[in-house]
């Protein structure tokens, strides 16, 4: 065989090879949702707003259980990681939404919704190509 065709094979295998990997992780509709709605009260509290989280942590509460119910797509490594995480991320958020619905304080929102982003990020870390 030809060097030209030896290349053309390896780059075709290469290709091929790099598709499959992409393939590998697909998107996680759940996941998505939930970040929408963390992001979306999360940063606003970092300004000092916490009516976005106190508005909407009933939506927050079932995002998480919708995402911890769904299937975790293939291509994840850490599966009992993932579904430790978030079955903190639903005790977690039922009960800041129980201490909303309380009229707790601004500081105490603050520091439990602090700690949901974080286990948040432990997910999506676990999600990644780094784990």
């Amino acid at each position: 065989m030809n060097k030209s065709k030896s290349f053309f094979i390896l780059a075709v295998l290469l290709f091929a090879a790099g598709f499959v990997k992409a393939q590998d992780k697909a998107e996680w509709k759940q996941m998505t949702e939930f970040h929408k709605v963390m992001s979306q009260t999360f940063h606003p509290l970092e300004e000092g707003n916490y009516q976005p989280i106190r508005e909407r942590i009933g939506e927050m509460v079932e995002k998480a259980t919708a995402w911890q119910v769904s299937v975790i797509p293939a291509g994840y490594s850490n599966v009992n990681g993932i579904k430790k995480n978030l079955k903190q991320l639903v005790k977690k958020s039922a009960a800041l939404d129980r201490k909303i619905k309380s009229n707790c304080t601004d500081e105490a929102i603050k520091t439990d919704l602090t700690a949901l982003h974080d286990i948040f990020h432990n997910i999506a870390g676990m999600c990644s190509d780094e784990h």
